[in-house]
């Protein structure tokens, strides 16, 4: 139906010449065997090269997405490993902590006995030094004293008391009446 439409629109009078629409059997063959072998190069030559970057394109892609995962499990165990570093950190940093904490109370404690112990030695020393002195300043009082008591018993009773073991009795006999006397006082 075409081709009559074709004929009876180029007229009766172009029955012989050429026309534009349908191509001459020779070209038309011609056409077909140059397009057969287009397309058996393509199919033989250019499609496996195509098929070649595209599977290489495809095998990149794949690998880089399984390199990214890979990647991402490296980076989720390290970080895990790293957290759990720092966890046994601040547990260890805790236990340090602690421990100082025992050791500054300890050493604490041990200043004070310490101190205690020195300030009672230093007690000590200061009681032993004040006896020594008290010893002295009554072995001196007793002297002194002893001379004040012969010079006045001596001039009341009028008579020398030249005796030394007299006047020795006569001394401590009044430093113990001294030292009763300041007893006693003490006591109330």
């Amino acid at each position: 139906m075409h081709t009559a439409f074709f004929l009876t629109a180029s007229g009766p009078e172009a029955e012989g010449s050429h026309s534009i629409l349908l191509p001459e059997l020779p070209d038309l063959i011609w056409g077909s065997i140059a397009f057969v072998v287009v397309l058996i190069v393509i199919l033989r030559v250019v499609m496996p090269n195509i098929t070649r970057a595209l599977d290489a394109r495809h095998d990149a892609i794949e690998g880089g997405i399984k390199r990214a995962e890979k990647a991402q499990a490296e980076a989720a165990s390290t970080k895990d490993q790293f957290e759990e570093a720092l966890k046994e950190a601040r547990t260890e940093a805790a236990k340090i902590r602690e421990q100082a904490r025992a050791d500054g109370v300890r050493i604490l404690a041990e200043l004070k006995e310490q101190a205690q112990a020195e300030a009672a030695r230093i007690n000590a020393a200061a009681l032993a030094t004040i006896e020594v002195e008290r010893q002295n300043a009554l072995n001196s009082l007793r002297g002194e004293v002893g001379t004040l008591a012969l010079s006045l018993a001596s001039s009341v009773i009028g008579s020398s008391l030249k005796d030394d073991k007299v006047s020795a009795s006569i001394v401590d006999r009044f430093l113990a009446d001294l030292e009763a006397d300041s007893s006693t006082k003490a006591g109330k």
